[in-house]
């Protein structure tokens, strides 16, 4: 028998029609029984109202050209930030005494138990930034979403985490400005410090060096040649000194031996014949200086003034020794012979002092000379050595003015940075710059949005539709009756020759009326109450 029902054709559409209505009832009651609990169960879930409001960042009013801000404002890392901040258990809990609001309210909360109330409040408040249309990435916007139980007390959340997230961006804005002050003012400090200590090192280093700075390069050479001119002038005249003291010294060794001549009373005078050899040495010397230099040249002046001295001198000799007369000779013999005093002392004759007191004064002349070359050596020694600690003074100063360059510049830069600080507070406290602004202020529900029992409704009706066809399978499966002439043909190969209808009495019939009329209301009352439940989940959420 099985295998002969294995063997039965496909069922047409009409046969599964049949199965419909024969199976109506395994299908509409496990339909609207599993409807109707997944409905009630939907009116036992906690009611939640979301109020929602949209909050954007105010750009700074003045062109950041003029005013820089302190610090770039990134909306998703402020919102992560500051979220954190505000959803801390103390304003949660606060929030929560304020609001009086319960960990889980209803029967539903009966069924799952209670959780913690600061983690579901925590969780009944979302915040999400808001992408900017046509720009991925970028986002000048964000929306605060709070639930409750109640559409007032949402929207009343609402408000207070909007303006806590106003507060928290003003008190930031402000508490940045003034850790960013007090940072510049403290580097600031630091760097005039820094330029002040460059400041006092170069002044010690240009005190120390005095004399080897680079920038007294040229006047330390200028000043060297003008010594090294004076030193070689100095050494021209000391010469000259030194061949006047010869002459002084020939002069007075003259004088002495005419002197003597005189003493003896002979007409003889050497020094005349000496006189005129010294006269042609000073020519000759001046024709060769005037060979190589100007009539201007020191050396040129004294040789001339020399060979007048000299001429002077043989002048003089010539006019006492050439006296004829024996009273002219006797005067002459007067002035280089031994004058006595009273007391029997002999004096010096005045030429000979003179050409002493020449002499000495030509002795003071060079040992003057002298010690001015010396001073002149060593002022030059001093000029050389600082020529040639030159360089190594203009590194380590350079080094230094470098140090000092750098500590400038940093100090430039902080205070230029510290100027921009307090524009930019300034701005800030004159709400000119970036601030939280409302869109979109929080809005009162109407409909609560969750739970969905519209969508629980239908989640019902199709899960109770699918119980019903599986039971009605299963039913019609297990069922194995002949029904029509093709499940007999199914079975038996014979032909059907005749059909005998159904006889039922009037009694039967009048039941089965009144059965058709019982199914159609009942049918008519569950479509009813499906439609009732659908449209009051659909209006009342």
């Amino acid at each position: 028998m099985t295998e002969e029902f294995e063997e039965r054709s496909t069922p047409t559409w009409e046969e599964y029609w049949t199965i419909l209505l024969r199976r109506r009832w395994w299908i509409l009651l496990p339909l609207f029984l599993c409807w109707a609990t997944v409905w009630a169960i939907s009116w036992l879930l906690p009611v939640e109202y979301q109020s929602e409001s949209v909050l954007g960042v105010d750009r700074q009013k003045v062109p950041e050209q003029y005013v820089t801000p302190d610090a770039t404002f990134n909306l998703p890392d402020w919102l992560q930030t500051t979220t954190e901040q505000i959803l801390t258990r103390p304003r949660l809990h606060e929030m929560m005494d304020e609001f009086q609001l319960s960990p889980r309210a209803g029967a539903w909360g009966i069924l799952v138990g209670v959780e913690d109330p600061v983690d579901r409040m925590r969780q009944s408040i979302q915040v999400e930034p808001i992408e900017l249309s046509g720009h991925p990435g970028a986002y000048n916007a964000f929306r605060i979403v709070t639930s409750a139980g109640s559409s007032e007390i949402s929207r009343e959340v609402n408000e207070q985490v909007t303006s806590l997230f106003i507060a928290e961006n003003a008190m930031g804005e402000r508490l940045r400005s003034e850790e960013t002050s007090t940072f510049l003012d403290d580097e600031l400090a630091r760097a005039r410090e820094d330029v002040t200590t460059q400041e006092a090192k170069i002044a010690v280093f240009k005190e120390q060096h005095l004399g080897q700075l680079p920038g007294q390069l040229e006047g330390n050479i200028q000043i060297l040649a003008e010594l090294q001119t004076e030193l070689q002038s100095l050494q021209r005249a000391l010469d000259a000194a030194r061949q006047q003291k010869l002459y002084l010294d020939s002069l007075v060794q003259e004088y002495r031996s005419a002197q003597s001549n005189a003493a003896a009373g002979s007409p003889d005078w050497p020094a005349a014949q000496s006189l005129d050899k010294q006269l042609m040495d000073l020519r000759l010397k001046l024709e060769a200086l005037r060979s190589e230099y100007t009539e201007d040249y020191p050396d040129i002046s004294l040789v001339k003034q020399e060979i007048a001295k000299t001429e002077e001198l043989k002048k003089r000799l010539s006019s006492q020794t050439g006296a004829t007369e024996p009273e002219e000779r006797a005067q002459s013999s007067e002035a280089f012979a031994p004058a006595s005093t009273t007391d029997g002392q002999q004096l010096t004759p005045p030429s000979i002092m003179q050409a002493q007191s020449q002499l000495k004064a030509n002795a003071l002349e060079i040992q003057n000379d002298l010690q001015r070359g010396r001073d002149l050596e060593s002022q030059i020694a001093t000029y050389e050595s600082r020529l040639n600690l030159a360089p190594a003074t203009e590194q380590a100063l350079d080094e230094l003015s470098s140090g000092f360059e750098e500590s400038k510049k940093n100090y430039d830069s902080l205070l230029q940075k510290q100027m921009q600080s307090q524009l930019a507070a300034s701005l800030q406290e004159k709400q000119g710059g970036e601030r939280l602004q409302i869109l979109d202020p929080p809005s009162l529900p109407q409909r609560p949005s969750s739970p969905n029992r519209l969508r629980i409704s239908l989640a019902g009706l199709v899960v109770g539709l699918a119980i019903g066809l599986g039971l009605a399978i299963v039913r019609e499966l297990t069922d194995a009756r002949v029904r029509h002439d093709g499940n007999l043909s199914d079975i038996v190969p014979a032909p059907i020759l005749v059909a005998i209808p159904r006889l039922s009495t009037p009694r039967e019939n009048a039941f089965s009326h009144a059965r058709a009329w019982i199914e159609i209301v009942a049918a008519t009352l569950i479509v009813a109450l499906v439609l009732a439940g659908n449209l009051c989940s659909l209006y009342r959420g």
